[in-house]
């Protein structure tokens, strides 16, 4: 049976900048492999300062409201992805589902 290489030099730069990118964007690497490249990133979840945001809705007249909630919505869970060229050489991101606390 024979072993085919399916990652050139341009798709694992490619996979390096996606990765570099999303570790600068406050991702952590929680698992991975490199003989199949692949990576697991979490970001934990962001601290929303509802006190803050209380006050400016009052002072928007409401308008900050739909600000507030995008970011309740955005930011108030734990997010995983994954981080990984397939078998035929693209790369790809995907969520991974995890347990909720």
């Amino acid at each position: 049976m024979e072993s085919y290489q399916f990652i050139d030099d341009k798709n694992l730069d490619q996979f390096q900048k996606m990765l570099s990118t999303k570790i600068r964007n406050g991702f952590v690497i929680t698992e991975q492999n490199d003989k199949l490249p692949y990576v697991v990133l979490s970001k934990e979840k962001k601290a929303i300062n509802h006190p803050l945001h209380l006050f400016i809705t009052f002072i928007t007249l409401g308008l900050w409201a739909l600000v507030w909630i995008y970011l309740i919505v955005a930011h108030s869970h734990k997010k995983n992805i994954l981080v990984a060229v397939d078998e035929d050489g693209n790369l790809f991101e995907d969520k991974c589902l995890s347990k909720i606390n």
